[in-house]
């Protein structure tokens, strides 16, 4: 007996050494009782089926580093998505396949050759402090970019049969006016680009010119302002019917100034006699400084481009100038090859009677048609898109959605 008990005694306090870790450990699991080492010493992980003590090694280490910083360390792939300077930017996971939309436009997703006015050139007079066309409000910027990041993504935010526009500023209303079958920002004064040269084409044909007389292309038609590239050397001589078909067509700078330049009076007259075509127009938030778009002040909205578009279509040579595929023209002796800006053109599916494309970086890709879609003759304006592709995607979308909801009967007077 005496044995026995001497025995159970011992028995009983292994056993009660055994327990209380386990009971600590049962309590801390149930916010009881944690303590430091408890913690530390024992975190237990479920890996197929198997319990596994974390490394105290790597998490002595890790706490050594980063020791009275406060860190707390992200996921490698979250840190990788947040880009510097507080951008947030879509970034493509390594072995899994981008959503259509980031294939199809690429330059949606990175915009780093793209910056906002300020950041491009802040000392330009289109983002001058006190500028009356400047941008009103960095906020506005700023929901812009916004936009412009996430634009890709619009057609999965949209429910069935709703019209996802991607460009900043929309509009989709009858040639004749009337209330808009769809409109997005089309208020906004912004930066319209080459878009200018439909008003440069008017100027130039109400002056009622020889369009066989020769105009010749000068160092004052080079544009040292952006850098934009031309094949009309300095020197070169064509007829001016050629400078505005190359105007239109392929938006030549140099043909466009050229055509300014040439007008009675020179430049600054033309110039003035724009802003006058604008105002008859009822062009009332319009403003133009140059025949070509390269200067960012020449702004307008998407409603009073409406107008320009429906007035310009008005001239036979602007119609059949702006939707001619292509041209071999001869420049200083050489056959050159010219064509269209807008690849709709040349679409057997679009019945486009008017046509512009126009860029400049405060601007982004813009596009205006007078088209025929759903059996109706409108006018489409699109401002400020992101990608190469936006305004052409844009463009389609609106076609499909109006002939979607003409078929069924359904075409809003305005949505």
């Amino acid at each position: 007996m005496r044995i026995t008990l001497r025995t159970a005694v011992l028995l009983g306090a292994v056993v009660g050494t055994m327990l209380i870790p386990m009971e600590s450990v049962q309590a801390a699991e149930k916010g009881k009782g944690k303590t430091t080492s408890q913690k530390s010493a024992v975190a237990p992980v479920a890996q197929k089926g198997k319990v596994e003590a974390a490394a105290p090694k790597s998490a002595a280490k890790m706490a050594a580093v980063h020791k009275g910083k406060g860190e707390v360390l992200a996921p490698r792939s979250t840190a990788k998505a947040v880009a510097d300077r507080g951008r947030v930017e879509p970034v493509a996971r390594k072995g899994k396949a981008m959503p259509a939309a980031h294939r199809d436009e690429p330059a949606v997703l990175a915009r780093k050759d793209r910056k906002t006015p300020q950041a491009a050139n802040p000392g330009s007079a289109h983002v001058a402090q006190g500028s009356r066309y400047a941008p009103h409000e960095a906020g506005l910027i700023q929901k812009r970019n916004l936009t412009r990041v996430f634009a890709s993504h619009a057609d999965l935010w949209q429910e069935p049969g709703h019209l996802a526009v991607q460009s900043g500023s929309a509009l989709v209303i009858g040639q004749d006016g009337g209330e808009p079958f769809y409109e997005k920002n089309a208020n906004a004064v912004v930066p319209i680009a080459s878009i200018t040269k439909l008003m440069t084409a008017m100027v130039v044909l109400d002056s009622m010119p020889n369009l066989q007389a020769p105009i010749t292309i000068s160092d004052e038609d080079v544009d040292y302002l952006r850098g934009s590239r031309s094949r009309l050397q300095v020197g070169s001589v064509l007829p001016r019917e050629t400078a505005l078909l190359l105007a239109l067509m392929s938006s030549e700078n140099r043909a466009a100034n050229a055509l300014g330049r040439h007008y009675p009076g020179g430049l600054q007259a033309f110039v003035a006699a724009m802003n006058r075509k604008a105002m008859s127009l009822g062009m009332t938030s319009s403003h133009f400084e140059d025949p070509t778009g390269l200067n960012s002040n020449n702004v307008s909205t998407a409603h009073d481009l409406a107008r320009m578009v429906a007035a310009a279509h008005r001239y036979p040579l602007i119609r059949e100038f702006s939707t001619t595929p292509g041209v071999r023209a001869e420049v200083k002796g050489r056959d050159l090859d010219f064509h269209n800006t807008n690849q709709l053109v040349s679409s057997p599916t679009w019945e486009i009677g008017l046509s512009k494309t126009g860029y400049i970086q405060e601007a982004g890709k813009c596009l205006v048609m007078q088209a025929r879609v759903a059996d109706k003759p409108v006018v489409i304006v699109l401002l400020d898109s992101a990608g190469k592709q936006t305004r052409i995607g844009d463009a389609n979308r609106i076609k499909r959605w109006m002939e979607s909801a003409s078929a069924s009967g359904k075409l809003p007077t305005r949505v």
